[in-house]
Parts: structure tokens; sequence; C-alpha cells
């Protein structure tokens, strides 16, 4: 399949998943993770639609902002370190990833000075993995509490990443338990400035529509998009 045909599929799963929950289609965002992708396959991407890349490395994804208009969205969807915050700042349009004090620290400084407001979702271990990143649940609203305020970023949301499962199903507590999540730090962190909880970024090639299904509002997928990376 070209690229253009896994797009398509990719949409129209995306939409049956979308009806079987009595959702908007429309509610989705597909993000294409473009990590290791080179720039020609991303603009097969593009001329088939997709306008929201995720990358997962500062560096490259600093390389790649160039190669796109301003109608491109970019999503860092990695791990970021503090002293890679510089190569991102100015053109990321989401971080999925905040997980620590010190990132939003550094977050706030650098957009600050650059005139931005970076929005950021909140990166939460729901299964507890030992070799995944992110706050696990019940440290999530306090940390909320803490990053709030801050005039350089905003939180507008969750992300997870679900455990790897033979079967989708298997991760549907996973997927439904962020979206629990997200709606009780809605309710207690009303009114806190800067904190505004709307989005869910959960679901990737192997468990997307179990994720549309319990509620994403994004869903980054690589592999069914771009085939398997070498």
């Amino acid at each position: 399949m070209s690229i253009a045909e896994r797009v398509a599929a990719v949409r129209e799963r995306i939409a049956a998943a979308a009806a079987r929950a009595g959702r908007d289609p429309g509610a989705v965002t597909l993000v294409a993770v473009s990590k290791s992708v080179p720039v020609a396959a991303m603009r097969e991407a593009y001329a088939a639609g997709i306008r929201h890349f995720g990358e997962n490395r500062a560096q490259e994804a600093r390389d790649k902002f160039p190669a796109f208009g301003d109608d491109v969205h970019w999503h860092f969807v990695g791990r970021l370190q503090t002293n890679k915050v510089k190569y991102i700042v100015r053109h990321c349009h989401l971080l999925h990833s905040l997980d620590r004090v010190a990132l939003a620290q550094e977050v706030d400084r650098r957009a600050s000075r650059c005139g931005r407001v970076l929005p950021c979702l909140v990166e939460v271990n729901v299964a507890g993995e030992a070799t995944k990143a992110g706050l696990p649940p019940e440290k999530v609203i306090p940390f909320l509490q803490q990053v709030a305020g801050r005039p350089g970023l905003r939180v507008v949301g969750l992300m997870t990443v679900a455990p790897r499962a033979d079967n989708p199903e298997e991760v549907r507590p996973v997927f439904r338990r962020l979206r629990q999540l997200l709606e009780e730090a809605a309710e207690r962190c009303r009114g806190l400035p800067g904190i505004e909880m709307r989005h869910l970024s959960m679901g990737m090639t192997d468990d997307f529509e179990v994720a549309v299904e319990e509620g994403a509002t994004i869903v980054r997928i690589g592999r069914a998009i771009f085939g398997e990376r070498g």
C-alpha cells in the first residue's frame, strides 16, 4: 500500500471506531508519528491530507521544522530532556510528555523568552510500567496544582502509552482510566490558571480504535502510515 492508501485506511478505521462510540470522527486528530521518517515520505503523507506530525527526538524535529509551511502542526511525543527544550519550543504546537516540574520550569522559561505559550499534555503512566515515563495517576492532580499559572505553558490534557498487548481489548482499561482521570482533573482543577483539561492523547497503531472508543481526541500513528522503521 502507498502512504496515501494507508492514511485513508487509518481514517476509515478512526471513523468506524468513532461511530461505534457515538462520537464525531472530526473530534479525533490524527498525528502521523514521523520519527526517523525521511522528509520525502512525510511529504507523501502531507499530500494525503496529514497536517499533524509527531516527533520523538528534539534535534530531528528541529531539522524537519523548516521543510513544511505554517499549515503543519508539530507534536513532540517523546521524552524531552530539559536541555533540549530550546530545539522545539519555537515551532512545537503541542508537547505530549510533560512529566516533571523541572521540565515545566524550562518550558515556561524558554517559551516566555520567545513570546509563546506552549500547550502541553501531562504524560501519565497509567499501567505503572517500570520502563515507561510519566506520572502515576495519583500524582497528576498535585502536579497540575504545582505547574498552574506559569505564563509560558498551558496544560490542555493528558497522554499515555498503553502496554503492548496481543489483543487491544486488554488495554481498554488503561484508556478508560485516563479518561476518568481527565474528568476528575477537570473538576478538581477548575479555575486554576493555565489548566484546561480537554484533550486525551492515547492510542497508537496497535490499539487506536479502542482508544477512540474510549474518548481519545488525539491518536499517534506511525507504523500504520509509514510502515516498519529500518
